[in-house]
């Protein structure tokens, strides 16, 4: 008697890994990226602005040149200062384990 449950355990437990293999894609696989697609999606101003062609005319040239320097300022690297050099502080690893002592 304990020698034909065995096969049958193993035949049921093979019977179940091909079926939940063949499976079709989950609720997560079919939802995946939808969230960062909406975000993207919500934070569209105006989805049909590159239709317009037309030249922006609110905004002066004064304030077009500040925001250009700027942004060209933010890509400036800062010379090291020389009072305050950089410090690398290594240590030494331990395994956690008493030196014995």
């Amino acid at each position: 008697m304990v020698k034909g449950i065995f096969p049958l355990i193993g035949l049921a437990v093979i019977i179940f890994l091909i079926s939940t293999g063949c499976a079709g894609p989950s609720r997560l696989a079919m939802d995946y990226g939808t969230s960062h697609r909406l975000a993207s999606f919500n934070q569209i101003l105006n989805p049909g602005a590159e239709k317009n062609l037309e030249p922006v005319l609110e905004f002066d040239g004064e304030a077009a040149q500040a925001v250009i320097d700027r942004y060209r300022k933010g890509f400036e690297k800062a010379a090291p200062s020389a009072a305050y050099p950089p410090i690398f502080a290594i240590r030494g690893v331990t395994s956690g384990m008493g030196s014995g002592r």
